[in-house]
Formats: structure tokens, sequence, C-alpha cells
């Protein structure tokens, strides 16, 4: 069964790519638009059936933040372990189903790491991105790939498409900040028009940063303000794109990407030990690309290919323990075809297949050299009945993996559905309601199952079950003082069997993995999201998230820790940000805040971590020089001073300053 569909998805694809590359007839689709990004529709209108939120360019400078992970941060649902440091790993979770459950799409091409599922989002930066999305259960469009039907819930980052103003060929912007902790960021982005259908993009940011910062030590013992050691990195990003859109309706997308940083890892602040002697060096590129071409007005394809290499060191030359130095070595391929048709005006239905290669090498002692070979096959439907939208989809999976010492695990076949609804009260409601219920499955990662110290090769496949019942109300007004309110809210419950969880051992780079065995989880996501303008010159906007959730392990009622919540998951966690603008100023607030937490599966008192929230602030002033734009910053971080930890043992800055300038011309 897998050789047919694999061959017959082969055959799919070279059908296409000639296709594609042969087919000279000039077909016209007036349901296709282009507005910054490659958008198709049909002539089916469909209200968003997934809970979704959004955070826009505007909102996300607001915000002051440096990196995907510190903006994910304002997502209800959310959750995100900071380890520390201006460098510190930063990983995120969704509604407690992990990192793992939770695809991240880079210009809508997932981000991979076979190695340990875990993506750092603090190598990926904000200066370049026009808005960052979350879906949970899955995209509100069918045509995507066999992946992104897989994920529990899905962030979308797109990069920032070129738009020229005023008969303008190319754009310049730079941009500069200082900050504490000898923290500087400097960041270059280029855009040219090489002719109506192609445009080019290219931007690079450096950073560099002693990272010794300034925090607060409690213990039953102690009671000190000391400073954070080896905290400092020196990191270089850079990316070029291409975009390419003819009349024909030929869309295509190039991108390569790069990243190499040295950071220090601060390690955990624990028996009187304030510093580490760990290291890391991260060399990491990737390429990637997207061809679409729509055929008459029904059918529609995208093809999309990817190459990653990653490149890391780890080194611990601390003389207190034993010398470890080692270098991994991982490999990624990826390629997917979607097709979407239209069956009717208010049918369509689609059809993806994805191959996936991942391969890891390292030089420790008894690595086994895993490589893993995935095939995935996705069948969608959407059906508009006016008021009432529905989108189903089922996913078959199919892993094999191999090493080249030693015996890897069987493969698995799995098979997930999902369903989705909305439904509108009355035509032009601004209100509607939703549900979904949705299957997603994942595989243990590399070192899950085969690191040498901590790996377990008899762990079970995860799989998780979500139920999802919500509404959303969006409405804007032209006269009048209040000019958009959005609401939205969703309640959920989850279930999560064989659940593998992953905790730092000793350093950030190594985990200790298990199968926790059955999780419940329940919880409410909610959002309100409002803009006012008294005058003409003042505009205020608000945006708060709250999140409620109960995730507990029930795997055995002998164990101290039946029903307790998961470690780090506070029960209440929320966020705001306002933005009062005066003509050309701005001033923004932050805050997030999170609830009590254990850092163990025990829920008692010496694992309880306390309540922590932060405030930042923000004052922006832009000023008009003829054709060009000029913005200065400040900013001051944990404006009141608080001392938190995220993860236990890994102290977060106090406060801090910071001033920036930007120059678009």
């Amino acid at each position: 069964m897998k050789r047919f569909l694999a061959l017959a998805a082969i055959c799919a694809t070279a059908s296409h790519l000639f296709a594609i590359c042969h087919n000279q007839a000039d077909h016209a689709d007036d349901s296709t638009k282009q507005i910054r990004e490659v958008v198709v529709k049909s002539r089916m209108k469909f209200a968003e059936t997934t809970p979704q939120q959004t955070l826009q360019a505007e909102q996300l400078e607001r915000l002051g933040n440096h990196n995907v992970a510190d903006a994910l941060r304002f997502f209800s649902g959310i959750q995100v372990k900071d380890y520390g440091g201006i460098g510190g790993m930063k990983t995120v979770n969704i509604r407690s189903l992990g990192s793992e459950h939770l695809g991240i799409s880079y210009d809508g091409i997932q981000l991979g790491n076979a190695q340990n599922g875990q993506i750092d989002l603090g190598q990926f930066s904000l200066d370049n991105v026009e808005a960052i999305s979350l879906f949970n259960g899955q995209r509100n469009s069918i045509l995507q790939t066999a992946t992104d039907f897989g994920s529990a819930a899905l962030v979308m980052i797109r990069s920032r498409r070129p738009v020229f103003d005023n008969g303008k060929t190319y754009n310049l912007q730079i941009k500069g900040k200082a900050s504490s902790y000898d923290t500087y960021r400097l960041s270059a982005l280029y855009e040219q028009r090489i002719s109506p259908s192609l445009t080019t993009s290219i931007s690079a940011e450096a950073l560099s940063a002693t990272g010794n910062y300034k925090f607060r030590y409690r213990t039953a013992a102690y009671d000190t303000t000391a400073t954070r050691r080896n905290s400092d990195i020196k990191a270089l990003r850079a990316e070029a794109n291409a975009y390419l859109s003819t009349p024909s309706g030929l869309y295509g997308t190039l991108k390569l990407y790069t990243y190499h940083a040295e950071r220090g890892i601060p390690g955990a602040i624990a028996s009187n030990v304030w510093a580490r002697g760990e290291r890391q060096w991260d060399n990491n590129s990737f390429v990637q690309g997207t061809l679409q071409k729509s055929f008459g007005n029904r059918l529609t394809s995208r093809l999309v290919a990817k190459y990653a290499y990653y490149d890391t060191r780890h080194l611990n030359n601390d003389t207190t323990k034993m010398l470890i130095d080692n270098n991994y070595k991982q490999q990624e391929l990826f390629i997917s075809l979607s097709n979407v048709y239209e069956l009717m005006s208010n049918w369509n239905i689609s059809l993806s297949y994805d191959f996936k290669w991942n391969k890891l090498n390292s030089d420790i002692h008894g690595f086994v050299y895993p490589h893993r070979l995935s095939n995935l096959v996705s069948l969608a439907t959407a059906i508009d009945l006016g008021r009432v939208k529905i989108q189903g989809s089922v996913l078959a999976t199919f892993i094999d993996d191999n090493t080249r010492i030693g015996t890897a695990p069987e493969g698995v076949s799995k098979v997930t559905p999902a369903v989705f609804v909305s439904w509108t009260p009355a035509e032009d409601c601004p209100l509607s309601l939703r549900a979904f219920a949705k299957k997603s499955f994942r595989m243990p990662t590399f070192n899950d199952l085969y690191y040498v110290d901590v790996g377990n090769a008899k762990l079970k496949p995860e799989t998780a079950i979500q139920y999802n019942i919500g509404a959303a109300y969006s409405k804007t007004w032209s006269n009048s003082m209040l000019t958009m309110l959005r609401l939205q809210a969703d309640a959920y419950y989850n279930t999560v069997s064989d659940k593998i969880m992953a905790f730092p051992k000793g350093t950030q780079f190594r985990w200790t993995m298990m199968n926790l065995g059955k999780v419940n989880i329940s919880g409410i996501d909610a959002t309100a999201e409002a803009s006012l303008s008294p005058t003409p010159l003042l505009t205020i906007g608000a945006r708060l998230q709250y999140t409620w959730q109960r995730a507990i392990d029930v795997t055995s009622s002998n164990t101290s820790y039946y029903k307790d919540q998961l470690p780090y998951t506070p029960e209440h966690s929320g966020s705001a940000m306002i933005t009062v603008a005066y003509g050309n100023t701005e001033l923004n607030y932050s805050l997030l805040y999170s609830g009590e937490r254990y850092s163990q599966q025990e829920n008692i008192v010496r694992n309880r971590m306390d309540a922590w929230h932060t405030s930042d602030i923000a004052l922006t002033h832009k000023i008009r020089i003829k054709e060009s734009l000029l913005s200065i910053s400040a900013e001051v971080n944990n404006l009141f001073n608080k001392d938190y930890d995220v993860v236990k043992n890994f102290p977060m800055p106090l406060r801090s300053y910071s001033v920036g300038m930007k120059y678009c011309f």
C-alpha cells in the first residue's frame, strides 16, 4: 500500500511539473488575488472555521521584542519556556500538547528538527516579519502541505514581501538598537523590483551581547543579587528572497536562510554554582522554494521543496565535570505537492503528498546514526452551505527509521482525521460559532529514541485528540469613536496518550525522556482587541488575552502525582498590550502574567514556583525627512524590576533599558 501511494504521488508530481513548465496557455483567473503574499481564492468565501490569532508587523514592532518566541507570549494558549540569557534557548508549547505537536511554518514551509523536536525560535528575528498567526487545529485553507494537516496547531511566520510606493523600484531599511548588558543589534533590509513579475529582498542582522545581567537569588539560606555569567552571544542571520508573479497565474518563491552563532550556556543556578563552562555553536542553513499554478478556474497546484543542514557543536569544559565536546550534523529534505479542485461553486477538495528524509550524524561514542523516511498523504474537503461552513481532512502517515548500529523500532502507520464546523446566525452577522475535533500524532524524536545516555528506544509514539468549541465577534465602525472590536473565546478538551515529556538534564542541550502515559487537558482561551479614535490625531489600541488551563496526569491512581498539574503549566496566564498614538508619537505598554506552577510532576510545596508578571514600556517618535522616515525609540523592559524564573533556577533579567533607531528610504 505504501509503495502504491508513493508511486502515485511521484507520478502526480512529475505530471504537474511537466504541466507547469510547458503549459503555454494564458489561464487568467479572476478569482486569484495578490496582496503582499500569494493568496488563492475560489469563488467560495469561508468564515474562519478554526481559532486564529494574528499579530501584524505594526503590533510586533510596538512590543519591542526581537525574536519570534517573545512575540508568541502574547497569544492565548501558548506557553514559552525561556532558559534565560540574551541568547538563551526558547521553545513553545501549545495547550500543553508539547512543542512537537506545534508546527512552525516559515513562509509556508514547516521548520524541522528531527533531533529533539525543539525549534529554538530565538534564532528567528522579527525585523523582517510581516505577520505571525496561530491556528489551533489547522489553517482555514485546504491548499496546504500534508504535514500541516498533521500538526495539532500551526504558527505561521510570514516574512515581509516587497511593496513599492510612488513608482519606486527599491526600498532600504536600516535598524540599530543598543541595550543593557552590552547588547547591540544592527539589521538591514534591501528590496529591489527586477521586473513587473519579479521582486527580491535581502536582509541581515548582527547581534552581540555579553549578557552579564543582574538577577536576584533567593533560597532558605541566601537572598542576594548576583550577576549572570557565561550568557554572551554573537550571532549573524542573513536571508535572501525572490518572488515571482506572472499574468498567466504562475507564482513562485525562493528563500535562502543562514544563521551562525556562538553562545554561552549559563546553565542552572544550583548548589552555589553561579557559572557554567558550556558553550554552543550553531551553523544552520536552508533553501526552500514554492511553485504554484492555476489550471483554468478549478484546479490549483502547489509544489514545495526544501533542503536544510544544521551543524551544532556543544562544548562543556567545566573542570568539575567530564569534558564534553560533541558535534551534531542534521539534514532534512522535504518535497510536497498539494492540489485543490473546485468540484462545485461551494465545494472544494484537496489532495496532498509529502516526502521527508531526515538524517542525524554525531561524533558521540556509540551513536547509532539514525535516518528517517516519512510519507504523508492527505485528503481534505471544504463545503460552503451558506451560514454553515464545513471542513474535513484525513491524513495517512507512514514512517520508517533505520540505524547504522543496532535495531531501529518498527515502522509506524497512522491515520488521523479532523472535522471543523462554523455557523453564522445570519448573513453579514459579526458573530460566528465554531467547533472542531481532531486527532494528531507524532513520532518520538531521534534524541527521544537514540540519545546515548538519555534516549529510550522503547518509547511509544504519542497521540493527541482535541475537542474545541468557541465563538468569535468582529465588527468595525467608520463614524464612531470605537473603530474596531474583536472578541473570541474557545473552550477545549484534549487527551494525550503515551505523552512524552522532556526535561533539562543539567544542561539546555541534553534531555531526560519519559512516557507519562495519559494526560487530560481542559482549558479556555480568550482574546479581546479594540481600537478607539477620540480625535483625528489620537488613537488608542488595546489587546488582552487570558488562558485558563488544567493539564493533569491521569496515568495511574497509584502514583504520587495522579491528577497533578503538568510541570511548567500555570493554571492562569495572560497578557495585555496598550498603544496610545498622538500624531507621530506612540506610547506602548505590554504586560505578561504567569500564575504559579510546578517544576516537577509532584505538586508539592518544594516544587511550587511563584507567579510572576513583567511590564515593558516603549516610546517611539517618527520624523519625516523628504521621502524618508526616521523612527527613534526608547524602551524600559521589566519596568518594575521583578525577579522571576520561567524555568526553575534559570533566572531572568531585572530592569533593562534600550534605545533604537530605524531609517527607511
